[in-house]
């Protein structure tokens, strides 16, 4: 998690003079893990924060900075990868255009002029994802396929579906190599008796590991059917596998993928990638505030995200929209809290808060970039899993914007601190009003704190 961190703090921005460390420390709470992104957006927002600072300080548009310092194909990372078929720019143009970037702004600064108690922000976030795990040994995949006599097609991947449409897109790969109708495919349910020393599904590359694996058993048995193919080429797929099963050729095939080329390490392996691509990623997010009860509602959001060319489209673009609202909760709603002893107090949805059905945007727009093949990656597609998570903190960051446009009608200026997530208390106090400043608040060391907050 700390590695992905480090590896991702520039998020999409080229930064010549840098110097990243990191430390694993060992606290007195109780232990937990990192959800999807595993590290990758908690190091991208701490980039984002600098990029903004930046903006802040010169006086220009954050997009203008943005665009002075995007990665460009070509660029090599701070932990020495050379960029391929790095389209972010094409992605911003695209979303800014998209979303009216420039009309919304008038709109925003007008409804702000207009309103005391009600601000609206808006905010543009970038993003950069490796693909592939960060330990070596698990970049690796196996299937097995087998061909019956009636021209059915079981398929056994390592994959594991948890309802992100992994078996579908494997139906699809296999269907696509072997030419026939995804309908004579069925997916027999991930074990070890069938395909061991499986990886697990995660860091996004279960379509990348396992496609690949599945193209390999496809490839194995395409050949061997070639000379049949070759004898009756006017003949059905039932027929050239009846011939082939009567000619006593093989019908199962096993596959294997090994993810090439990573591995990277600075002392023993500097020539290798850390990671076999990257998805990239833009969304711009409008949100309203309430400052008198720090309420806040996202109207709008648009992404659009570069998945090279998708396998599946409709499943993709659920996908960005899921990751993007697991985001928003990350940044805006879901706030652990520990008594003094250590325990955890926000256990439950009753004390925990998830994003609902009233937290989506009012208006979602998810569009996929087109052009931008992914040689890496089976049929030139793009891992989605976890790449668009981090685009939920324009949520968070266009909160901060609508604050700062309060602050300033109370004649507050420069910047501010606002941690994530930026619950309704935060957001409150941070309008900075009369009202807040009625608050006594007490000296620390003279009471006891009900709750601690990491």
């Amino acid at each position: 998690v700390l590695e992905r961190a480090m590896y991702h703090f520039e998020n999409c921005y080229r930064i010549p003079n840098v110097r990243v460390g990191g430390w694993v420390c060992k606290t007195n709470l109780p232990s937990n893990t990192a959800f999807r992104g595993f590290g990758g957006p908690q190091g991208m927002y701490a980039g984002e924060h600098i990029i903004r600072d930046v903006a802040r300080i010169v006086g220009r548009d954050v997009v203008d900075v943005m665009r002075l310092n995007f990665y460009k194909t070509g660029d090599y990372t701070h932990y020495h990868q050379q960029l391929e078929h790095f389209p972010i720019e094409r992605c911003l143009e695209d979303c800014l255009k998209q979303s009216r970037y420039e009309e919304k702004r008038l709109e925003i600064a007008r409804f702000n002029r207009e309103n005391r108690w009600r601000k609206r922000g808006m905010a543009v976030v970038p993003t950069k994802y490796g693909i592939a795990f960060g330990v070596m040994h698990l970049n690796q995949a196996g299937s097995l396929i087998n061909i019956y006599g009636d021209g059915s097609v079981l398929l056994s991947h390592g994959g594991v579906e948890i309802g992100q449409g992994l078996n579908t897109k494997m139906i699809q790969c296999a269907a696509r190599a072997l030419g026939i109708p995804p309908e004579l495919i069925h997916i027999s349910e991930t074990a070890t008796d069938k395909v061991p020393n499986t990886s697990p599904t995660a860091a996004s590359v279960g379509s990348d590991l396992n496609g690949m694996a599945v193209l390999d058993a496809c490839e194995k048995l395409n050949k061997r059917l070639a000379p049949i193919k070759e004898a009756l080429p006017g003949g059905t797929w039932k027929e050239w596998i009846n011939k082939a099963y009567f000619d006593r050729i093989s019908l199962s095939a096993t596959g294997f993928y090994a993810m090439p080329g990573i591995g990277y390490h600075p002392e023993t392996n500097p020539n290798a990638r850390t990671y076999s691509y990257y998805t990239n990623g833009v969304g711009v997010s409008v949100v309203e505030i309430d400052c008198l009860t720090g309420d806040h509602q996202v109207l709008s959001t648009d992404i659009v995200m570069d998945i090279g060319s998708s396998l599946n489209p409709a499943i993709d673009i659920g996908q960005i929209e899921g990751a993007f609202m697991q985001g928003y909760g990350l940044f805006t709603l879901e706030e652990l809290m520990y008594s003094p002893q250590g325990m955890l107090y926000s256990r439950g949805p009753g004390m925990y808060k998830l994003p609902g059905f009233a937290d989506i945007p009012g208006e979602f727009n998810v569009s996929l970039l087109t052009g931008a093949p992914n040689p890496r990656a089976v049929y030139s597609s793009k891992a989605v899993g976890e790449p668009p998570l981090f685009i939920g903190s324009s949520a968070f960051f266009a909160i901060k914007e609508a604050i700062r446009a309060a602050r300033k009608d109370q004649g507050l200026s420069g910047d501010f601190p606002l941690e994530a997530p930026s619950t309704s208390a935060r957001i409150r106090i941070a309008c900075q009003d009369k009202f807040t400043n009625l608050l006594d608040l007490p000296e620390a060391g003279t009471f006891t704190p009900w709750n601690i907050v990491p």
